[in-house]
């Protein structure tokens, strides 16, 4: 993803940069005192209901900022506030004052969409376990304000943070891929590491395509193929978004679905969709 221009806390005076033009500029409040006496404890547990989405990077597919975006505005459409952590390969390190005081670091960027720089951050809460789940919950503490936590990082990072979840709260990988067979190929051994490693079983896919590109459909049947037949694991749903496309554009229906589902509460088990897989067998991944 690319990086945002970087600023400390926004200030009333000084709009907040955008990750991109998908938003508006923010301005917050010149007061900091609380509305009214259950503020505190609004913001005490808040916290408890953030969902934390794995958003696996790809640093093999171009504009991976551009569909961390468009995940945005699809929450944002939601009335979401999110906060993107960006952990990925490519993503930039973290503020030095990271482990001092991690709200600092946070970047208002407008009204629905925060952002922390974060590459090799998690790594700094490994326990004797191997876990970083620490990391997590240092987040959710950080940004009582955000409703979806985008978790942006490679799958050996989302392994260690996610791998201890209970059954019912474990999280949907969302994978990342374009039409370019490297990009996919990333993206298939991703979802065996999360599966094998973490024991995600089911995942999604966001593919970065163009309307007309002759290779999406068959991209995802062989990933859900695949998925089945290697893995035991399942790719629940997929959705296609156009790099190019208008940013202010409403969220395509398969966005919308994605995030009514992302959003929806935890019940221990996951209705699974049609996938290109139960519709027909396609050939294996090249």
């Amino acid at each position: 993803m690319p990086r945002p221009l970087r600023t400390r806390k926004p200030s009333a005076t000084q709009p907040t940069q955008s990750l991109s033009a998908m938003t508006p500029s923010f301005t917050p409040s010149s007061s900091s005192m609380p509305l009214d006496q259950a503020d505190g404890l609004r913001r005490l547990f808040a916290h408890a209901q953030v969902r934390f989405v794995p958003v696996v990077s790809n640093p093999h597919m171009a504009f991976g900022g551009v569909m961390l975006e468009r995940l945005c505005s699809g929450l944002a459409e939601q009335g979401c506030h999110t906060l993107v952590v960006d952990a990925g390969e490519n993503a930039p390190g973290p503020n030095e004052l990271a482990e001092v005081d991690l709200a600092e670091c946070i970047e208002v960027l407008s009204q629905e969409v925060s952002y922390l720089a974060a590459r090799g951050l998690p790594l700094r809460y490994v326990d004797s376990n191997g876990s970083t789940a620490s990391f997590l919950e240092a987040v959710s503490l950080a940004a009582p304000e955000a409703d979806v936590v985008l978790v942006h990082a490679s799958a050996t990072d989302l392994c260690r943070l996610f791998m201890r979840r209970e059954s019912s709260t474990r999280p949907r990988p969302l994978l990342l891929a374009d039409d370019r067979p490297v990009s996919v190929t990333h993206a298939y051994a991703a979802m065996k590491l999360l599966t094998q490693r973490a024991g995600l079983l089911v995942h999604d896919l966001l593919l970065s395509a163009a309307p007309s590109s002759p290779r999406a459909e068959r991209i995802a049947m062989q990933i859900a193929t695949c998925a089945d037949d290697f893995l035991g694991a399942v790719l629940r749903d997929w959705m296609q978004i156009d790099p190019a496309s208008d940013a202010r554009s409403a969220p395509t229906p398969a966005m919308r679905r994605w995030v009514r589902d992302t959003l929806a509460p935890a019940t221990g088990e996951l209705a699974v969709l049609p996938t290109a897989a139960n519709e027909h067998h396609a050939h294996a991944l090249n």
